[in-house]
């Protein structure tokens, strides 16, 4: 594979500086305007974005095209950091946050957003296909950033019973967006 065969994030974890700036021009929009929706101030956001470049390019070597876009990448790492930030703060961030998407925040909009959308939009339907106890879980976990362990005292559940929801549960989904949702409703 030649450098020019190469995505923006696998140049990074070559060491390819230029790659460095090609990527905030193109996801630059995108990493603010999470982090924007998810900061208290404009100051608060422009701090999350620098965390989120440096968690990006520390992170740059695991990415793997066979999973998932840039774009979707980049944002699971700029959502992740985002609950880690919120979580230091003391506080949950809420459904709505976590689902809301903002259109007209978006800087970029070429920069696979309507990719990303699409899964989402699969991920959601396929949630709503699973069993009500296995729905909950997941969505405890997955969106609320609960442990397993709180997942396990919040709802009463065995911890291993717990694990083995949330494991089946992205399981399927993941079976489901490979499928391009053709089998979610």
């Amino acid at each position: 594979m030649t450098s020019a065969d190469e995505s923006i994030i696998e140049r990074i974890a070559a060491g390819d500086q230029h790659a460095v700036s090609e990527c905030l021009d193109r996801y630059g929009g995108l990493v603010w305007s999470i982090a924007n929706n998810w900061s208290d101030s404009p100051a608060d956001a422009e701090d999350a974005t620098q965390e989120i470049f440096l968690e990006l390019w520390k992170s740059a070597q695991r990415y793997d095209p066979a999973i998932g876009s840039e774009a979707v990448f980049i944002s699971t790492i700029a959502r992740r950091r985002m609950i880690d930030r919120l979580r230091v703060k003391g506080r949950r961030p809420s459904f709505e946050e976590l689902t809301e998407y903002h259109h007209d925040s978006i800087a970029d909009p070429a920069a696979d957003v309507g990719l990303l959308a699409a899964d989402a939009a699969i991920a959601s339907r396929a949630v709503e296909e699973l069993d009500p106890s296995q729905q909950e879980v997941l969505i405890m976990g997955v969106v609320e950033g609960m442990t397993h362990s709180e997942i396990a005292e919040a709802t009463g559940k065995p911890l291993g019973t717990v694990k083995t929801q949330i494991r089946r549960g992205l399981l399927r989904v993941r079976e489901l967006i490979e499928q391009g949702g053709s089998d979610v409703p």
